[in-house]
C-alpha cells in the first residue's frame, strides 16, 4: 500500500498532481475533513486489497482544522500507519502572477492583497513542509515537466532528490531575471552576433556553439563555474534550499548565454542525482 498526502501552496499545482496520480491508478480524495484522515488511512490500508495506491489532497481549505493535522500525522506514525507527504511549493512572484492571470482570489486574502494571503498560507503550512518527504517547486516547471517528475517518483518509484536546478539564459537588455539566485555575465566572450553567417542563429545551433566554445576564455569560465556549483550545491542543500536558479546573461540572450547554459546543463547531468533543466528566456526576442 502506498498512501500519499498531496499538499502545498494554493496555485502550485495540487489539483493537477491529483489528476496525474488518478490517471496513474491512484484512488484520490481531495479536501477530506481533518478529523477523518486517520480513520480513512486505516480503512484504505487495512481494507480493500484492490486499492493499493491512495492519494489524499489536504491544504489550507481545511481552515482552522488544519492545526489538528500535525497531531493526526504524529498519531498515524505512532500507530504504524505508513504515509508520505508531497509538498508542492512555488515562488511568491509566480503565485501572484498565476492568481492575477486567472483572476481568482487567494483563499486567505479575502478582499485584501493576494501576496498577503500567500504569506499567511506559507506560514500556516510550514509544519507540513517540514514533514514533507518530497518537495517539488513548480515555479519553473511546465505541466509536462511536472508530470514527468510525478511519474518518476510515484509510478516508476525512482528516488527523488528535493533539489532542482534551473540554468536560465537571458539578455541583459531585457533585464536580469528576478528569481535568479546566481547571475553570471558572459558578455566578455566573442559575440557571434557580429558574424554575418551566425547572426540569425542561436546558441542551440552547432555553428554558434563551436564559435563560442573555441574561445579559451569560454572553456576556462565553464570549468571554474562548474567547480563552484559542485561546491555550492551540497552547501545550499544543507541549509534547506530546494531549488537553485543559475542565470547566464549576454547582451541579447540568443548566442553566448544560450551556449553556456546548454554546456553547463550538459556537464552537470553526468552523474548528478538532482533535478535539472535549461531554459532560454530571451532566445526568440532579438532577431
Amino acid at each position: 500500500m502506498r498512501f500519499v498526502i498531496v499538499t502545498g501552496m494554493s496555485g502550485a499545482g495540487k489539483s493537477s498532481v491529483l489528476k496525474m496520480l488518478e490517471d496513474a491508478g491512484y484512488f484520490c480524495v481531495d479536501n477530506l475533513p481533518i478529523p477523518l484522515v486517520k480513520k480513512f488511512a486505516k480503512l484504505t490500508i487495512q481494507g480493500n486489497e484492490k486499492i493499493n495506491k491512495v492519494a489524499l489532497g489536504l491544504d489550507i481549505r481545511s481552515g482552522q482544522a488544519l492545526k489538528e493535522l500535525d497531531t493526526v500525522l504524529t498519531d498515524m506514525k505512532r500507530f504504524g500507519v505508513p504515509y508520505e507527504i508531497l509538498f508542492l511549493d512555488c515562488a511568491q512572484e509566480v503565485l501572484v502572477k498565476r492568481y492575477k492571470e486567472t483572476r481568482r482570489s487567494h483563499p486567505l486574502s479575502g478582499k485584501g492583497r493576494v501576496d498577503k494571503g500567500i504569506e499567511l498560507e506559507r506560514e500556516q503550512l510550514n509544519f507540513l513542509r517540514k514533514r514533507a518527504d518530497v518537495i517539488i517547486d513548480t515555479s519553473h516547471l511546465l505541466i509536462r515537466e511536472l508530470k514527468t517528475q510525478i511519474n518518476k517518483i510515484y509510478v516508476d518509484d525512482i528516488k527523488f532528490n528535493n533539489f532542482f536546478i534551473t540554468v536560465l539564459s537571458f539578455g541583459f537588455k531585457y533585464g536580469i531575471p528576478v528569481d535568479s539566485d546566481l547571475v553570471f555575465d558572459v558578455r566578455f566572450l566573442p559575440n557571434p552576433y557580429y558574424i554575418p553567417e551566425l547572426k540569425k542563429k542561436t546558441g542551440n545551433d552547432a555553428e554558434v556553439q563551436k564559435y563560442v566554445m573555441n574561445s579559451p576564455s569560454a572553456t576556462d569560465f565553464l570549468y571554474k563555474l562548474l567547480d563552484m556549483l559542485i561546491f555550492l550545491i551540497p552547501n545550499y542543500i544543507s541549509e534547506g534550499k530546494n531549488q537553485l536558479v543559475v542565470s547566464i546573461g549576454c547582451t541579447g540572450g540568443r548566442h553566448r548565454s544560450v551556449t553556456l547554459a546548454n554546456e553547463i546543463v550538459s556537464r552537470l547531468q553526468i552523474g548528478t542525482e538532482y533535478g535539472l533543466k535549461v531554459e532560454h528566456r530571451d532566445i526568440e526576442k532579438d532577431e
